[in-house]
This record gives C-alpha cells, sequence and structure tokens, in this order.
C-alpha cells in the first residue's frame, strides 16, 4: 500500500516536471517570437503601419491653356461634374448601374470604360468616374434619389475645352483618355491623378509644357482606407500657358472660305518675317470636343470610315504633287546655273518632245490653244501663264541635279516646322532615289515631270507654303513655328539661326517677285480672271496636280469624262503685298481641277483678312488699313 503511494506520487512529481519543462520552453518561444517581432522585424511592420495609416492622395494640375495671337482661348479648362461610384460601397453593381440608366443619360460605351477603370490598380474606396458633364437636371434627379442611390456620388472638375471647334481641330489639336498602351510608358509620378494626355496637334507636341506637376494630399485614414483628416498638403504647379501664332480671324477666313465652296482640301498662312504660322486649316475637320471625355463608337465610326477622312491633316500630313507651284524654284536654278536668263525665250508649238523620242508632252493649254503660246516666251510670261514647255526645255538643258538642290535648299523632302505635329517630309526624288526603291534607272522623262511637280515628286500644304516663305523673304529660311511665346516668357523651343540661300545675282529675288505678280495682275495671269486686288499686290502661282495618271502620249483629261474625286489637284501659293511681303500662303484644294479658280479665291480671302482685318474691321474709315498695306 505505501509503496504504491510512493510509486504514484512519483509519477505525478514527473509529470509536473515535465509540463513545466513544457511550459518554460513555450514561454522562451514566445519571448523569442516577440522579440524577433519587435526588434528584429521592427521596422519593416512599422513601414507596414505607417502605409496602412497615412496616404498619399494625388492633386491633379491645371492644365495650361492656349490662347491665339490676340489672346483668344483656343483651348481651357471649364468646370464640369462628375458622377463617381464607390465600388466597395455598392452591393448589387449591375443593378445600380441599370437605376442610374433611368435617372441619366448612360449608355453602354460609357459603362464599359467604367469597367476599365474599375479594373485598374486603385486606392481602396476611391471614387471611379462613371460619367462626365453631367448637366442641372441630372445633378437634381441624382440628388433626389441620393438616399437610394449608396456608393453614388458627385464631384467637380476641370474638363478641357475647345471654344471654336473644329476650327483648330488639327493644329491646337485635342486631350482624350489615357489608354493602356501609354499607361504603361509614362510616368506615374508625373502623371499621378490626371486621367487625360495630348493627341494631336499643339496638345500633342507641348504635352511636357502644359500638363504641369501633380501636388499631394498626406491624409490619414481608418482601417478600411477611409480618410480621417489631412496631414499635409502640397499644391500643384500648372502647367505654361501657351500663345500661338495663329490668327483666329485668318483661320476663320479659311475655314469659312472652304465650307461655303463645300471643299475638302488645305490652307496654310505664315507670317513672313518670323515664320509664325497664322493659319493652318484641313478641311473637312470634325469636334475635337468630342474626344476630351472618351467619344462614343457610334459617333467615332461615322468619322473614322468617312470618304473624306476629316481625322485626317491634310495641312501637315496630306501629301500632293506640287505641280506648277514649283516653277518659280525651277526657275531659279536655271537662272544660277546660267541655263537661262530673264531675256532666253523659246518657241512652244504647245507640246514638247525629247530629242530621239517618240513621247510628246502636251501642255496644259493645248485642247484650248492648239498653236501654243508663240515663238517668244520668256520667263515671265512662262510664270504668269504657267507654261510648261518652257520649263521642260529648261529642265531637260539644265539635268536634275541643280534643281534637286534647288527643291531641297527651300525645303522640299525635309521638315523645316518646329513644332508641328508629326509633318510628313513628302518626297524630292533624285536618281539614287529611284535606283533604291524603283529598282529602275532616272530617264529624261523623270526629269521633265519633277521640272512642274508632277511625277514622283510630291510635298504637304505645309511644304508649299514654307517654300514660298522662303522666296518671300530672298531665301532666309525662317523655320514655320506654331508657338509664339508662354506666358512665362520661357520658350521651350529652339529656334536654330536662319539658313540663307545666296544667288548669284541678288536682282533675281525681285525679278522673280514681278514675274509672280503677272499671275494675278498680268493679262494673261492664270489668276487674273479669279482675283481682284485692288488693296494691294499680290505674287502668285497657281498649280495643278493629277489625281490620276493619263495614259502616254494622250492629251489633257476632259474633267467631264472623270468622277469628281478623280480630277486633278488645285494649288495657288502665293505672298502679299508682292514689294513688301508680310504674309505667304498656300491653298490646297482636292479636285478643284484650276489652281486660280478654285485656289486663288480662297487664297485671297485668307490674305484680305491678315492683311486688312475681318470684314467688320474694314467698315469705318478709321479702321480702314488698306493704305498701310498698299504697295
Amino acid at each position: 500500500m505505501v509503496q504504491s503511494q510512493i510509486q504514484e506520487k512519483r509519477i505525478v512529481f514527473n509529470r509536473l516536471w515535465l509540463a513545466f519543462a513544457l511550459v518554460v520552453v513555450l514561454l522562451v518561444l514566445l519571448c523569442y517570437r516577440y522579440f524577433h517581432l519587435q526588434v528584429v522585424q521592427h521596422e519593416g511592420f512599422a513601414t507596414k503601419s505607417e502605409r496602412n495609416r497615412v496616404e498619399l492622395i494625388p492633386i491633379p494640375p491645371r492644365r495650361g491653356l492656349i490662347y491665339d495671337r490676340h489672346g483668344r482661348l483656343l483651348a481651357e479648362n471649364r468646370p464640369s461634374h462628375q458622377l463617381v461610384l464607390v465600388p466597395e460601397l455598392v452591393q448589387d453593381l449591375p443593378q445600380l448601374l441599370q437605376d442610374l440608366q433611368q435617372l441619366i443619360q448612360l449608355d453602354d460605351n460609357q459603362i464599359q470604360v467604367f469597367y476599365q477603370r474599375l479594373s485598374r490598380a486603385r486606392r481602396p474606396h476611391s471614387p471611379v468616374v462613371l460619367r462626365d458633364g453631367l448637366d442641372d437636371s441630372e445633378m437634381a434627379a441624382l440628388a433626389l434619389e441620393r438616399h437610394n442611390l449608396r456608393g453614388v456620388d458627385t464631384q467637380a472638375t476641370l474638363v478641357r475645352y475647345y471654344p471654336y471647334g473644329e476650327l483648330f481641330a488639327h493644329s491646337v489639336g485635342y486631350v482624350g483618355r489615357i489608354n493602356e498602351e501609354e499607361m504603361r510608358v509614362l510616368d506615374r509620378g508625373r502623371y499621378a491623378g490626371m486621367d487625360v494626355i495630348g493627341k494631336v496637334g499643339v496638345e500633342r507636341t507641348y504635352e511636357d509644357v502644359l500638363h504641369g506637376t501633380p501636388g499631394f494630399r498626406k491624409v490619414e485614414t481608418n482601417v478600411h482606407g477611409r480618410i480621417i483628416r489631412e496631414l499635409e498638403r502640397k499644391p500643384p504647379i500648372p502647367g505654361q500657358d501657351l500663345i500661338l501664332h495663329l490668327d483666329v480671324d485668318v483661320q476663320r477666313a479659311a475655314f469659312d472660305a472652304m465650307k461655303t465652296r463645300e471643299r475638302r482640301g488645305a490652307v496654310v498662312a505664315i507670317e513672313v518675317e518670323t515664320g509664325g504660322i497664322v493659319a493652318m486649316l484641313s478641311a473637312p475637320s470634325y469636334d475635337p470636343n468630342l474626344f476630351v471625355s472618351g467619344i462614343p463608337a457610334s459617333v467615332f465610326n461615322p468619322l473614322r470610315d468617312s470618304i473624306d477622312v476629316p481625322f485626317l491633316d491634310r495641312a501637315a500630313r496630306g501629301i500632293y504633287p506640287p505641280g506648277s507651284t514649283v516653277k518659280p524654284f525651277v526657275g531659279l536654278a536655271g537662272l544660277e546655273q546660267g541655263v537661262v536668263n530673264w531675256q532666253t525665250t523659246i518657241r512652244d508649238p504647245g507640246f514638247y518632245r525629247l530629242p530621239n523620242e517618240d513621247r510628246v508632252f502636251y501642255n496644259w493649254t493645248w485642247a484650248t490653244r492648239r498653236g501654243g503660246a508663240g515663238d517668244r516666251v520668256d520667263m515671265v510670261q512662262a510664270i504668269a501663264e504657267s507654261n510648261n514647255t518652257y520649263f521642260w526645255d529648261l529642265a531637260y538643258n539644265m539635268t536634275l541635279e541643280p534643281m534637286h538642290e534647288m527643291y531641297d535648299k527651300f525645303g522640299f523632302g525635309r521638315n523645316l516646322a518646329l513644332d508641328v505635329f508629326r509633318p510628313a517630309a513628302g518626297l524630292n526624288p533624285s536618281r539614287q532615289w529611284k535606283r533604291q526603291h524603283r529598282q529602275l534607272p532616272w530617264f529624261a522623262g523623270d526629269t521633265l515631270n519633277t521640272a512642274v511637280g508632277q511625277g514622283f515628286m510630291l510635298a504637304t500644304p505645309l511644304q508649299i507654303a514654307s517654300a514660298t516663305n522662303i522666296l518671300a523673304n530672298e531665301g532666309v529660311v525662317v523655320h514655320p513655328r506654331l508657338l509664339k511665346n508662354t506666358h512665362s516668357g520661357e520658350l521651350p523651343l529652339i529656334i536654330p539661326e536662319p539658313e540663307v540661300i545666296q544667288l548669284s545675282n541678288s536682282d533675281d529675288w525681285q525679278q522673280m517677285f514681278a514675274a509672280m505678280r503677272q499671275t494675278v495682275h498680268g493679262a494673261r495671269g492664270t489668276a487674273r480672271p479669279h482675283i481682284q486686288s485692288p488693296e494691294y499686290d499680290i505674287a502668285a502661282k497657281t498649280g495643278t496636280a493629277q489625281a490620276v495618271s493619263r495614259p502616254d502620249g494622250s492629251e489633257r483629261m476632259d474633267p467631264k469624262t472623270l468622277e469628281e474625286r478623280q480630277r486633278s489637284h488645285a494649288l495657288f501659293n502665293a505672298f502679299a503685298p508682292a514689294r513688301d511681303p508680310k504674309i505667304s500662303i498656300a491653298v490646297v484644294v482636292d479636285n478643284g481641277e484650276s489652281g486660280g479658280r478654285a485656289g486663288g479665291p480662297i487664297a485671297k480671302e485668307v490674305l484680305d483678312a491678315f492683311l486688312l482685318g475681318p470684314p467688320e474691321a474694314r467698315l469705318g474709315p478709321h479702321l480702314n488699313n488698306q493704305e498701310r498695306f498698299r504697295p
């Protein structure tokens, strides 16, 4: 009995020691764990705790405004109200969206965009934009049903707005929602809190200057991510305001001239002294405001698929054969090479035949003037009447290289514009180019075509206007640009020193001006029947560029046998006043046939707007500017 009790006590004692040892081990492990968490991993957990408690909320900056040369707003920021949802507070999202569709205008495209935004990384309980641009009636409807719309709210914001709509769609451009591809390459710090970016035009070219720098709010949040209080605030730095050379009155004159005639094409006008682009129009156009908050497919698709291609910037990216607008430059090349002088004459039977070849190049007047222009055609007459035979003969005797070099000096085949959005380079063809791209040798017929701006040669209206501006500047290459200045005075643009085209005889500049003046004011000038300009003299050149090829050896195609969109393009380039140039211009009218008839009157209205002011400014005698610009 006693032995049994002793044995039992020993078992209990051993068990107590074992339990004690186990408790000690567990306490040691617990202390070690506390030490590891509190000491070893203290910094990491402290950082995580701070992140859970304090957050940085970006404050988007005000986007810089864009003005024309007279201080009129071309792009502004207007207050707008957005409909936003906090998804964490919504119990049944599809049902909520259906309920909202009964209250306000909300289409399937806007809902689809909302889901795309919802799928992106964001802060918990942060609102997601569902719709922009709520009007007063919609705001009232939402306010009445606010108690039934858990997770729904409205917030004020600034939205880009273009007061002149389609007038500057291609030149000023527009902003749009940042897409996924852009998001991957953007600096997210610089675009924190921002959801739009410049897409085309000035808005894209000067995106870094216009968008500004975001600020931030340091806020304390609870465990659910809701803001408790604001700890710190750093205000954003607004984007710089831009002042452009563009002139609303001149641009409107170009727009109205195209629209009233129901024409497609482009107009580019450049201030001679500065190179400032005062008008750059592509017609037809579109309303850039449609793209700011997201354009619905029902509106976008018809614009995209339109046969008129309104999205194409014809002024900077439309490439056309420049036609006879290049003849003054070919004439200067011939004078420089000594192939011709101002007294040189040729006989024009109405066509030109290369030596030892059967192919005949018919002058444009062949169908109406079978006998040609006679046997005393000099350069002045050839410029005024746009005589192809004279320039074919000149080009054949001069060969391609001097002409190619002169074209290059005037900017054909390269981009001289400093800040125009993605301009096309056109084509100044050479022997090497043809062999490389066509695997064919250069023929004498190619030289003849290049001399009259046909064949392989291509140029944009911007290049034609720029070359005309260099001519008006007597060879000083002033690079065209849209930006005039910023409100801060800092110019985010490097302006190179102007090149100068030197002629052996500097009098050739004024001689060429006088020849071009005959195009408008001469008795047989190609533009004389279509332009009346008693206020100031105009130095000009008309041109026609074939839209379809004619069979070799054929006479000029009868436009009546062609569809409207197969007819030749009409071109007109000029500067004015002829003796003291202030402005140069290029007009291209798609399928307009005659440069003088289709392009000349449009150019005259634009020149008037710049030199004489808008029509309302010409009414009173004290506002009449005609004497100022009369040569």
